[in-house]
């Protein structure tokens, strides 16, 4: 039963997954931002919400995930879920590649931050947190897993300063989803805690401080 539920919340919180599920909530459930010359996310047009979250799901999810599936048949890596360390590699750099396209095109398509910050600082959190994660894999085979949840959880807390209102439960699940994540993995003895504990922690600094601050790192960085 343990290892059934542990399998069930591996996939459920797949690294992939987690930007979307993080616009998903702080695009429907209510907000309400401290300053009032700034994007509301929750007011935005219901066409716009549809086009940013079809963009995140492609680039962030189905596109990787196709690669993955492809890299697997021509056995570059021996499984998808990427238990060997050295076949990480390539994985890691697809998932940023993809992080940066998308990074780029808001930039491009949208330029001068007519949109909400997230939709730019999001991807491009994603991008240095993978990229962070490429140079400790050569030492640790560091969580994906656990940096995909740490992803979530420091972009809902960077999201949730900025807002007059935004219920603190959405924190407080995506901790708890969390701490599944991490307790599935190490129970199924996919990592060591130093792996998963690390991964997180690294994604959680570097996710809010790059939804804090954005465009300032990028432009004073």
């Amino acid at each position: 039963m343990r290892s059934a539920l542990s399998h069930f919340f591996s996939w459920v919180f797949l690294p992939l997954l987690m930007p979307t599920y993080g616009l998903l909530l702080t695009l429907y459930l209510p907000s309400e931002p401290l300053l009032l010359d700034k994007n509301a996310m929750f007011y935005l047009p219901p066409e716009l919400k549809t086009q940013v979250l079809t963009l995140f799901f492609i680039f962030s999810a189905l596109a990787p995930g196709l690669s993955f599936f492809a890299l697997h048949k021509r056995q570059v890596i021996s499984t998808i879920d990427m238990e060997n360390q050295k076949e990480r590699n390539i994985p890691l750099i697809i998932m940023f590649a993809y992080c940066m396209v998308l990074f780029l095109m808001f930039i491009y398509k949208a330029p001068n931050n007519v949109l909400p910050k997230y939709f730019y600082a999001l991807p491009l959190s994603g991008g240095l947190v993978t990229a962070l994660f490429m140079l400790i894999n050569r030492w640790i085979k560091i969580s994906m897993h656990a940096g995909g949840a740490g992803i979530l959880v420091g972009f809902l807390f960077a999201f949730y300063k900025e807002q007059l209102h935004f219920e603190f439960w959405i924190i407080l699940a995506a901790i708890i989803a969390s701490g599944l994540t991490i307790a599935s993995r190490l129970y199924l003895n996919k990592h060591r805690p130093i792996e998963v504990y690390t991964g997180w922690t690294l994604a959680v600094i570097i996710t809010f401080i790059c939804n804090s601050y954005y465009p300032f790192i990028v432009i004073k960085g």
